[in-house]
C-alpha cells in the first residue's frame, strides 16, 4: 500500500488564525495516518527556524524510512528560500510523505500558502468564527460531530450559556451529548445548566445587572467553589455593563429591529433592554469604571481576585441602585 494512507493529501494547507480548529485539523490528520499505520513517523517543525539543508532531509526518503506525517507550524514565517523548496517539493511530492503547513492566512507570507493551493494542497479553513451566526451553525456541527442533533433555538441558549470561545463550547457541546442523549432542545439546555453555574460567568452578570446582589454572590461563591477561573467571570460582568450601554445608546426599537445595527442576535438585545431600565448613563459610566478595575484586579493586579469579583459586583448593582434614586 503506497502512501502514507489510501486516501491521504500529499500536502494539507491548515489556513486560518483558529487555534481550535487548526489544532483540530492536524490531530484528525495524525489520528487517520497512525490508523492506517502505526509506525508512521510523526516530526513537528517551526517554519521560521527551518533551513533549506534540514527541508531537504526532513523530506529525503533516506532519513527515517517508511511512512512520515510531517507538520510545520507557522507557515507565514517561512523563509523565502524555504518557500521556494517547499514549493518545488510540492510540484512532485513523495507518496509515503504527509505534508502539513499550518499557516495564520493573513498578508504574511501569502505567497507561499497561494502557492501550495496552487499546486494541490487541499485546504482546511480554520479561520477564527467572527459572526454569530457562524458560532450558532459551529454549535450545532459539534453537537452532530458527537452524534447529537438540535435545533437553532438550543444553539442559541447553548451561547447564552457558555459564551463564544470556541474551545468551551466545543467542551460544552461534547458534555451535553455524553450527559443527555444527544436530542436536545433549548429546554434541555437550561435544565442542564440550571445550578451548573460553574460553567459560565453569564448567571452571575445577569443578577448584578438587575440589582439582585444576594443571587449574584451566591451565584459568584458557588463557581468560585467549584473552581472556576475568574477570568470568564469578569469578563461576562464586564460584557453585561457593556452589552446594556451599547443597547441603552442605540435609543428605542424592537429587538429585531436594532439587531442589525448593533451586531447583536435579537435574543441578547432584547435582554439587554430588559436588564436595562432601571440604569441611567452616569450609572453605566460608574458601572463600567467597576468592571474594568475589576477586570485588572483579576487578570494580574490583585492577592484575592474573589474579594475584587465581589467589590464588583457589589459596585455595579451600587451604580444601579444610585442611578435610580
Amino acid at each position: 500500500m503506497g502512501g502514507v494512507t489510501a486516501s491521504a493529501d500529499p500536502i494539507l494547507l491548515v489556513l486560518g488564525d483558529e487555534e481550535l480548529l487548526a489544532t483540530r485539523a492536524v490531530a484528525e490528520t495524525v489520528a487517520a495516518a497512525r490508523a492506517a499505520d502505526p509506525g508512521v513517523d510523526v516530526r513537528e517543525y517551526q517554519a521560521g527556524s527551518l533551513t533549506v539543508g534540514e527541508i531537504a532531509e526532513m523530506l529525503s526518503p533516506s532519513l527515517f524510512g517508511g511512512r512520515r506525517v510531517l507538520v510545520l507550524r507557522a507557515g507565514q514565517d517561512a523563509r523565502k528560500d524555504l518557500a521556494a523548496a517547499l514549493l518545488a517539493y510540492a510540484k512532485n511530492p513523495d507518496p509515503d510523505v504527509q505534508l502539513v503547513v499550518l499557516h495564520l492566512g493573513g498578508g504574511k507570507g501569502r505567497a507561499f500558502a497561494d502557492g501550495l493551493k496552487a499546486a494541490g494542497a487541499r485546504v482546511v479553513p480554520a479561520v477564527k468564527l467572527k459572526g454569530h451566526r457562524e458560532r450558532v451553525g459551529f454549535v450545532r456541527d459539534e453537537i452532530r460531530r458527537h452524534g447529537g442533533s438540535c435545533g437553532e433555538d438550543a444553539a442559541e441558549a447553548l451561547l447564552a450559556a457558555v459564551g463564544n470561545d470556541l474551545r468551551e463550547l466545543a467542551a460544552a457541546c461534547s458534555q451535553l451529548v455524553a450527559d443527555t442523549g444527544g436530542r436536545i432542545g433549548a429546554d434541555t439546555v437550561a435544565r442542564y445548566y440550571r445550578g451548573r453555574v460553574e460553567v459560565t460567568g453569564f448567571t452571575v452578570a445577569d443578577a448584578t445587572m438587575v440589582g439582585d446582589v444576594p443571587a449574584a454572590l451566591e451565584a459568584l461563591r458557588w463557581a468560585l467553589h467549584v473552581g472556576v477561573d475568574p477570568v470568564p467571570i469578569a469578563d461576562a460582568l464586564a460584557d453585561g455593563v457593556r452589552t446594556v450601554a451599547r443597547v441603552a445608546s442605540a435609543g428605542r426599537g424592537s429587538p429585531y429591529q436594532l439587531a442589525s445595527s448593533l451586531g447583536m442576535p435579537p435574543w441578547k438585545v432584547e435582554r439587554a433592554q430588559r436588564q436595562g431600565r432601571g440604569w441611567t448613563p452616569e450609572g453605566l459610566v460608574v458601572a463600567m469604571r467597576a468592571a474594568a478595575d475589576c477586570n485588572a484586579a483579576v487578570k494580574g493586579g490583585s492577592d484575592d481576585r474573589a474579594y475584587a469579583l465581589e467589590r464588583a459586583v457589589f459596585s455595579v448593582a451600587a451604580a444601579r441602585q444610585g442611578a435610580a434614586r
